[in-house]
Formats: C-alpha cells, structure tokens, sequence
C-alpha cells in the first residue's frame, strides 16, 4: 500500500503551485497578488533553508531527463546523501511556516493550483517518506529512474488561461496582439517568476538564447523589401535590437525588460507568418 500523499508537505509541488500564481497573477495584471506569491517564494526558498535544499534535491531528479542508467542512479544516489544532511524537524518547522503565509496571504486554493508534473513530485516525495516500507521504497526509485531515463514529453508551461485573463495581459501589449500566448512566452513567464528562487540561472540561459533567436530573425528581416522600403520599420527595427542588446548588460530583469521581450517574441511571430505566407 502506497503511502499517502500529502500535497501542502511536498515542497516542490507548493513551490510550482506559487509559480503558477504569480505568473497567472502577472497575467491577469493583479499585482497585489502577484507580489504576494513572489515574496513568499524569496522568502521561504532563499538559499540556505531547509526548504531551498530540498527543493534543489527534488529537482535534481524531476528535472532530469534523457539520462543513462548510470548517470540516473549516481544522482538519485547523491541526492540521497544531500537528503539525508536536511534538518527533518526545521524542515517541519519551516514547511508549516510557508503553509500558514499562504493560507493567510494567499488562500488555501493555490495548493490546487494545476502542475503538470504533478505525478513525478509526488512518486519523489513519497520515496522521500520515512513511512514507506523497503519494498516501497525500491519500487518508488526504480519509477524515479526510470523517468530520468526517459525522453521529456512536450507539456503546456502553464494551464489555459480564459479569455478575460488574455484580454487583460493582451491590452499591456498592442491593439495587434493575438488572444493567445505563445509557447516561448509561456516559457519566459515561468523562467522569469522561477528566477526569484534561483538565482535567475534558468531565466539567463534562456535569455542568452531566446534574444539571439529574436535578433536573428529581425536581423533577417530587415533585408526584406519590405523594411527596405519602410524608413519607420527599419528605424523602430533598429531601436529594437539595441534594446536586445542591451539587456544581456542588465543584472537584473525588470518588468519593463520583461514586456519588451514578450513583445518582440510577438512581432518575430508576425514576421515569421508573414514570411511563410509569401
């Protein structure tokens, strides 16, 4: 018999569900709520707590994928060790704590907030379990590295969002813009709000890549005819990537940095329709 999960006590799975409100916050433009989810996440998953090490053990082995046998089994094998060296009492001690600031800032509702890897954090907290028979626990870590060994499926970065939410985040863009978020956008809207627990590594080698994609296709496209016989698109084109450029200099990403991006991920979407249409 399996052990029963309880989701408020599986840290990585209450860390996605505040990601989740707080992108969903940013979107529905309610920054109230918005800076009530991200505070709570700089709070409790600072470096150095409890929470932010076992958060870094769980991630260690969800995030892992397409790995060989051996490379899976040595870092589920690490993990353990770096599991065993947690403070399971200040665990506790500070899982309540992020439990009571979110039923008290937030509402109970967040820890229903859709994860879609819901299934893998809960097989991890469960072999975590001290409650688990060894039986249990071999066939939970066999499930573990099976899934470290296998090819990452293509999942939605965050769930759907209603029409009103989209009309919302839309009117921050332009009158041009598509009621629909793009995947890439869906992806930097994670990595942005992930960024206030580590570090921001995540959100900076997305960056680095996401901004030359963007340069690139610009770049590409200011050699059209269509730029070449527009003076204001081949100005604005040119403010633009001096803005990309720029921000690969910024320490920190701001909300205005931000929007930019989400922008221009909007206007290479349209450059690049336009160029299959032709």
């Amino acid at each position: 018999m399996r052990a029963k999960h309880n989701k408020k006590r599986n840290i990585a799975l209450v860390y996605e569900a505040l990601v989740k409100e707080a992108t969903v916050s940013i979107l529905k433009g309610d920054k109230q709520r918005r800076d009530t989810a991200i505070n709570i996440i700089k709070r409790h998953f600072r470096d150095g707590t409890e929470l932010k090490k076992e958060l870094d053990c769980v991630r260690s082995l969800s995030e892992t994928r397409n790995a060989d046998r051996l490379t899976s089994e040595k870092i589920l094998k690490e993990v353990k060790l770096q599991k065993m060296l947690i403070d399971p009492e200040s665990l506790f001690s500070q899982q309540s704590g992020l439990i009571r600031d979110i039923n008290k800032d937030l509402d109970p509702d967040v820890f229903g907030n859709f994860v879609p890897n819901y299934k893998t954090l809960a097989t991890i907290n469960q072999m975590f379990s001290t409650s688990v028979t060894p039986k249990q626990r071999v066939i939970l870590e066999s499930s573990v590295i099976e899934h470290m060994m296998s090819e990452p499926e293509k999942t939605e970065t965050i769930e759907e969002i209603d029409d009103i939410t989209l009309k919302t985040f839309a009117s921050k863009f332009n009158e041009k813009y598509q009621n629909e978020l793009l995947e890439e956008q869906k992806t930097l809207l994670t990595h942005y709000i992930s960024s206030f627990s580590n570090n921001g590594l995540e959100l900076k080698m997305f960056l680095n890549e996401e901004i030359s994609r963007l340069k690139a296709t610009i770049v590409t496209a200011q050699e059209t005819d269509v730029f070449e016989s527009d003076t204001d698109m081949t100005v604005k084109a040119a403010e633009v990537l001096e803005r990309l450029s720029s921000f690969s200099e910024e320490s920190e990403m701001n909300e205005g940095t931000l929007l930019t991006i989400l922008k221009t991920q909007s206007l290479v979407k349209e450059i690049n329709n336009d160029a299959d249409q032709d």
